[in-house]
């Protein structure tokens, strides 16, 4: 089926069910006051073809995409080097000294990049930076990539370790390096050619690509992050609140998916999370169903936190138009650049919230990148909220009939 009949049919069912035009709610349709929507989400580039989707096998193990092949979405720069797109690829040969970096911090991940570099090239991948680093050996992470005669050639971390020889090859090359708690292991072309433990080990940050000079490549940019916990136990909700006197009703089936049905309503997690990075599956079982994920959330109160909205409708035949905000937008305040997911079959979405900052995977495609710019407000419907709450997993209306599975997630420590 094609994509317009595809979205036809997806119509039929929504109007059907009175859902095309029914907004996730977070109050009550009465109690809806106007809220402001700061443009401050980061605008999508031209996506004019189809990203670079991975696999199913790769995100079953839980790695998201850092670049989609098309765009530079989710990265920023300080304009000082011709960073760009070309065939797939992330491109920079001329310019000054500079960083690009990935909008979002991450804490301990594995990090995949694939480099093609020219004779001559000075460059490099930064880990745990900020976006301008001023001291490799106390800044950020600098896994340098650079002939063999410098003082740290490829496959070294500037400033603090070398290794011995000369690793460059004349054809694209591969860097996995695993960053955890200040210890740095890289492995070059499948074989580990460092192991580092920082005495005052960064515990987080942005990734970022350097420039130094000369021409680099990078591709197949991807994470996965690591310490993760589950918070579902896949047999009860145990670690959850329930609210028996509202609508939704949440069980534990036999396959120990958690599935929500029938009205309105909320499941509401125990533990409090504020910088903190969150996986998850999810299954619409009816075309044009609506939920969502509600983070930072005020304990107690009804649904009043962030929402990550589940709702995989598009309008035109077109991905890049979501009908109602779209699956990964943060519902109210930035749409999703791409509706991703498709009801009736299981999709993977990551979240990550560091500060005012949030950033939202859909199948590993980075949908949604927002800052929240308002002013601070312990509600956030009103404002910015910083301080820890619960996680709400939404029951929408009589209509709601969703699964979710391996839902996992850690804090971020400064």
């Amino acid at each position: 089926m094609n994509r317009t009949s595809d979205w036809i049919c997806r119509l039929i069912c929504a109007v059907a069910c009175g859902l095309v035009v029914a907004g996730c709610t977070d109050t009550p349709p009465a109690a809806k006051a106007p809220e402001s929507r700061p443009d401050t989400a980061v605008a999508p580039a031209a996506d004019t073809g189809e990203p670079q989707l991975l696999s199913d096998d790769l995100l079953a193990e839980g790695w998201i995409s850092l670049f989609d092949g098309l765009t530079l979405f989710g990265w920023q720069h300080d304009k000082r080097a011709d960073w760009r797109v070309e065939d797939g690829t992330i491109v920079v040969e001329h310019g000054d000294k500079t960083l690009l970096t990935t909008t979002t911090q991450f804490a301990d991940y594995v990090l995949h990049v694939e480099f093609l570099r020219a004779p001559g090239t000075n460059s490099g991948i930064v880990l745990a930076t900020t976006p301008d680093p001023q001291d490799a050996a106390a800044d950020c992470y600098e896994l340098n990539i650079a002939d063999g005669d410098h003082p740290f050639p490829t496959g070294s971390l500037v400033d603090r370790q070398a290794v011995p020889k000369d690793l460059n090859r004349p054809e694209w090359q591969t860097f996995e390096v695993h960053v955890q708690a200040g210890h740095i292991v890289v492995s070059l072309d499948g074989q580990q050619v460092l192991d580092y433990t920082d005495p005052q080990p960064l515990l987080r940050g942005h990734v970022g690509l350097k420039h130094s000079q000369g021409r680099i490549a990078f591709r197949n940019v991807r994470l996965r992050p690591l310490g993760l916990e589950a918070i579902f136990n896949g047999h009860d909700l145990t670690g959850w609140k329930e609210y028996p006197e509202l609508a939704s009703r949440f069980t534990v089936a036999e396959d120990g998916t958690l599935n929500v049905q029938n009205g309105r309503g909320q499941l509401e997690s125990e533990k409090q999370y504020g910088d903190f990075l969150l996986q998850l599956e999810c299954i619409s079982h009816a075309p044009g169903l609506n939920s969502g994920i509600f983070f930072r959330c005020v304990p107690g109160e009804d649904m009043n936190g962030y929402e990550s909205q589940i709702h995989n409708v598009f309008k035109n035949g077109d991905r890049t138009q979501p009908a109602d905000c779209g699956t990964g937008g943060i519902f109210r305040r930035a749409d999703a650049r791409r509706v991703v997911a498709d009801d009736l079959q299981w999709f993977h979405k990551t979240i990550v919230a560091h500060g005012p900052h949030v950033a939202v995977w859909v199948n590993g495609y980075q949908v949604t990148d927002w800052t929240d710019t308002r002013p601070a407000d312990p509600n956030p419907r009103k404002g910015l909220r910083l301080d820890p709450g619960t996680i709400m997993i939404q029951g929408h209306d009589p209509t709601t009939n969703l699964s979710f599975r391996n839902l996992r997630a850690t804090e971020m420590a400064w």
